[in-house]
């Protein structure tokens, strides 16, 4: 599916070109090495724009309805995502995000877990800490604002304006040897503010105190 997946971000690009759309911080994404990129989630357009904004070919954890439709989970694959349960440790999501960053792949979560109505940050839930801690990999945080507007076909006209914040690369702090949920819950709430720090004061919804 490598040939839909250029081609995808072919398609991709043309769509944007009807949105205002500004890339910031692109030369903090390593060209190459295992990499866990962490957003906030605005809209079903995120995966994508995060695909063609980034510079390097990235992997998707997507929720399982995804998946449902044969003809839909053709595509989603073929634009990298793989499924995940939400609301439950999905062990086996885990092992496969485990398997691409062992082979030096770059992988996309969104640590909400699902599209935030208010377009503020909601709470976390502990995925994407747990695999950053177990697999001890770099953490490139990423802001996006504008994507909530790209709903129907109304937005063509308006030309929304959406903007990529990439920030500097950051490692967890280290932790006792087994990890508590306490520990957990402070890793997830760390990767959050640095989330929190790329966005306007608007978008910083639950974790505003800390990106301040």
């Amino acid at each position: 599916m490598s040939w839909f997946y250029y081609v995808g971000k072919i398609l991709v690009r043309m769509l944007l070109l009807f949105t205002r759309c500004r890339v910031r911080g692109k030369e903090n994404v390593p060209s190459q090495g295992a990499l866990l990129i962490v957003a906030n989630h605005l809209s079903l357009a995120d995966p994508p724009i995060l695909g063609v904004s980034l510079g390097r070919r990235v992997a998707f954890m997507a929720k399982q309805e995804l998946f449902h439709s044969r003809f839909l989970s053709y595509f989603v694959r073929g634009l990298g995502a793989f499924p995940v349960h939400r609301g439950r440790l999905d062990r086996r999501a885990m092992r496969q995000a485990s398997q691409l960053l062992t082979q030096g792949q770059a992988l996309v979560m969104f640590p909400e877990g699902k599209r935030s109505e208010s377009a503020g940050l909601q709470p976390a839930s502990r995925g994407s800490a747990l695999i950053a801690f177990r697999n001890g990999v770099p953490i490139l945080p990423v802001g996006v604002t504008g994507t909530e507007k790209i709903k129907g076909v109304a937005w063509i006209l308006h030309r929304p304006q959406i903007t990529v914040n990439i920030g500097p690369r950051f490692y967890l702090p280290p932790v006792s040897s087994k990890l508590t949920k306490v520990e957990l819950d402070e890793l997830t709430e760390a990767i959050m503010e640095h989330i929190a720090e790329l966005l306007p004061p608007e978008y910083q919804g639950n974790y505003a105190s800390q990106g301040d």
